[in-house]
């Protein structure tokens, strides 16, 4: 009896040990798949690749309150332009550094996504697509507004410059190389705490609430402080895409951040995977570089090339990538 309870015990304190392991390596693959561009790439394609992580950080903001918490938000564009402004702001009228903007531009945008939630208490559906459209029309004008126009910089803007790499670093690099380092650290960051978040209690709680709202009230859960929570939590993750990407164009403007903005978030989000965390990736390098690759293939509409080329997409991969690669995974545990 003895003899059989050694092999399961054993066993048994094998797997965490090759589980680590396979963590450790999971890790390491992905610090060199990140930090090989460095190497590969010019400055302007770089910049391309700090873009759509930039993208993909903000389609992670949506991804939480809209594919988590199932309430459509067309307005995370208004989002995305107040954690740049908040940076543009402190950086060229304070003189503070950018890592000093990311908590004020955090907070700011948590706290308006946190006003905007109240409406979700008794909106829903099609009537909170419309509250939050309105928003998205609304912060671009409210920008250009001749009261704040000091501030803002009105219809000009404001230019700033992004920050250079630390001399303490063991390789001389560009400053637009320390900005893709430093954008590709706060993604991760972000996406780690996004990952948690939703393996956990409130993630949980929150795809109660968005499939079975009356069963999760009878359950005793606080559906209206979940709702606002989640677009606060949204809001700050979009806001932080915002300010990483003032200091990446090193340039805000209104205009730039018009309600297509919004509408480029919800395509990420959909053609990545609704509810996916890792989707939400996928969805940053598509809504970057297929417009381009349309442009490539058509200069003279490259709108209707990149339409057909949405559709196309959406007709093969309803689910996204998320979709495609569970498929995947689920045929490759099959084997």
């Amino acid at each position: 009896m003895s003899e059989n309870l050694v092999l399961p015990l054993s066993t048994a304190s094998a797997r965490p040990a090759t589980s680590a392991w396979q963590r450790l390596a999971f890790v390491l693959a992905g610090v060199a798949l990140a930090v090989l561009p460095l190497f590969l790439l010019e400055s302007f394609h770089l910049f391309q690749l700090t873009m759509a992580v930039i993208m993909a950080l903000a389609v992670l903001g949506l991804n939480i309150v809209s594919g988590y918490n199932g309430q459509i938000s067309l307005g995370h564009g208004a989002f995305f332009a107040v954690g740049a402004y908040v940076t543009a702001i402190l950086m060229s009228h304070l003189d503070w550094s950018f890592w000093a903007t990311l908590a004020p531009s955090a907070a700011i945008c948590g706290l308006v996504g946190y006003g905007v939630g109240f409406p979700a208490l008794r909106l829903g559906g099609l009537y909170l697509a419309l509250t939050t459209f309105s928003l998205a029309v609304a912060v671009p004008q409210i920008l250009k507004h001749k009261a704040i126009e000091d501030w803002t910089g009105g219809v000009q803007g404001l230019f700033i410059t992004k920050p250079e790499p630390p001399t303490w670093l063991p390789l001389a690099i560009t400053a637009d190389q320390w900005m893709y380092l430093v954008t590709v650290g706060i993604a991760a960051a972000c996406f780690l705490l996004a990952w948690n978040l939703i393996r956990g209690r409130i993630g949980r709680a929150l795809m109660a609430t968005r499939d079975h709202p009356t069963a999760a009230e009878a359950m005793g859960m606080d559906t209206a402080t979940l709702k606002t929570r989640a677009f606060a939590t949204s809001a700050m993750i979009t806001g932080i895409a915002g300010s990483l990407s003032a200091v990446a164009v090193e340039f805000v403007a209104p205009d730039s951040f018009t309600f297509g903005v919004s509408i480029t978030l919800f395509v990420g989000m959909v053609v990545g995977g609704v509810a996916s965390i890792l989707g939400s990736l996928f969805g940053g390098l598509f809504v970057l570089f297929v417009p381009n690759i349309a442009e490539a293939i058509s200069k003279a509409a490259p709108g209707v090339i990149y339409g057909i080329i949405l559709i196309a997409f959406l007709f093969i991969l309803p689910d996204g990538f998320a979709g495609l690669l569970r498929r995947i995974a689920a045929k490759l545990r099959g084997r």
